[in-house]
């Protein structure tokens, strides 16, 4: 006897767990053709999160190493994506900074508001200093989205102005305690912060070392 293509299906002959109804309500076997097409927008999701990651770690590197004026295509060929696929991500190069280094906005952000609520405002003075020093060395995108322009990049400006006013009332606070000197302004800060920047080591263990040793020479030199 031939069975019909239809009314074939991998699995047991019995239970519900191998069988869909009808709109009639009538029960019928999973086909194999549908269980492949199920299973394909979970992969075709799974491909397109890993492009899109693989194409902001490559934005993250190429940004932070050699700056905005990097061509598109560049960092899709350093992503291992076709150019389409990154313009369909991220029809800008604004768009694509703003995604990348808002995470790394976010970091300082936290770190500028948890040292504020120190009840000792010249050790949260000196703390932001040294954790921001140790997260900037660890990861060179921290600069460039402290210090670029991204002029449609609205949550990348909030995340920033928002970091900028905590460390504006720390360092008002400081500067009330006596510890901090008179003349200080934020801008020394971001001036040794992009001065950091320029560390260079062979390894992220040796930056972070002479990372940390600059935080403690520039933290000697902001005090009263």
């Amino acid at each position: 006897m031939v069975v019909p293509l239809r009314e074939l299906y991998l699995g047991p002959p019995e239970g519900d767990a191998c069988v869909r109804r009808n709109v009639n309500g009538r029960r019928r076997p999973f086909s194999y053709s549908e269980t492949v097409a199920d299973d394909l927008p979970h992969k075709l999701r799974s491909d397109a999160l890993d492009n899109r990651e693989r194409i902001l770690e490559a934005a993250r590197a190429v940004f932070a190493a050699e700056g905005m004026d990097v061509p598109m295509r560049e960092i899709a060929r350093r992503a291992g994506v076709g150019p389409a696929t990154l313009y369909r991500r991220f029809p800008t190069k604004q768009a694509l900074a703003a995604e990348a280094f808002t995470e790394q906005m976010q970091a300082c952000r936290t770190i500028a508001e948890e040292e504020l609520a120190d009840p000792d405002p010249w050790h949260g003075f000196c703390r932001v200093i040294e954790r921001l020093f140790e997260l900037q060395a660890r990861n060179r995108g921290v600069t460039t989205a402290f210090t670029s322009a991204f002029p449609h990049a609205i949550d990348l400006t909030a995340e920033r102005e928002r970091t900028l006013r905590s460390l504006a009332e720390l360092t008002r606070r400081a500067k009330e305690t006596g510890q901090l000197r008179s003349d200080f302004v934020l801008d020394d800060l971001i001036l040794v912060f992009m001065a950091n920047n320029g560390l260079h080591a062979t390894s992220t263990s040796t930056r972070v070392a002479a990372s940390r040793r600059f935080a403690a020479l520039a933290i000697r030199a902001f005090r009263s």
